[in-house]
């Protein structure tokens, strides 16, 4: 998100399209697209939900923005995030990855990736569904905020403290608590719009 020295106190911006956003979504069109359509809109595919928490483990020490520009080669590098096809990297396809300059090149996450691909598929097998197995720590629906500025949004809750434990007892890397709840707010299994967005209504599907 970006910040600015007073930006807890932020809430909604009127852009020139006529749509009032949370304020994080900033000036890029991108960002908007993703803000309007994806952000805390209920997601059950499983494919979708193992590729945000792997994007959001990258996210790491960089702004969202950064990935999502880069979402696209995500998807190219790591095979649409086949996670059938990435538990069987190996060091050659390791090597290619941190060649390509289309994703963060860090190591510790381009094994991470691999690591969840294959905690995934086995949690997958074992629970029927990642959906299934991910929706659990809200009961099966998404919680509704009603937040009005940027410094009422935790940065974790006692929620995503549990995720965390449990995706990390699972065999997860990079989803501590932090990212548990960033990924919870992509997906929709909490809303956090802010009152007064444009999308808030659009995502509670009304």
């Amino acid at each position: 998100m970006p910040r600015d020295p007073e930006w807890k106190s932020r809430s909604t911006v009127l852009h020139d399209d006529g749509r009032r956003r949370c304020w994080w979504a900033g000036d890029d069109p991108l960002m908007h697209k993703y803000h309007d359509n994806e952000w805390g809109r209920p997601q059950h595919n499983d494919r979708m939900l193992f590729e945000m928490l792997c994007l959001e483990g990258a996210q790491a020490g960089l702004s969202w923005s950064t990935i999502l520009n880069k979402r696209r080669t995500y998807r190219r590098a790591f095979d649409g995030f086949d996670a059938e096809k990435m538990a069987r990297y190996r060091a050659a396809k390791i090597a290619a990855l941190l060649r390509d300059p289309g994703i963060v090149r860090n190591r510790l996450k381009i094994e991470a990736f691999i690591s969840n691909a294959r905690a995934y598929l086995e949690i997958r097998e074992r629970e029927g569904s990642f959906d299934r197995f991910i929706w659990q720590f809200t009961g099966g629906k998404p919680v509704r905020n009603r937040w009005r500025v940027m410094g009422e949004i935790p940065a974790s809750t006692e929620t995503s403290d549990a995720m965390s434990k449990e995706l990390k007892r699972r065999g997860f890397r990079f989803v501590g608590s932090t990212i548990c709840y960033a990924f919870m707010q992509a997906v929709g299994m909490v809303d956090d719009h802010l009152a007064g967005c444009s999308a808030r209504s659009a995502a509670r599907g009304r």
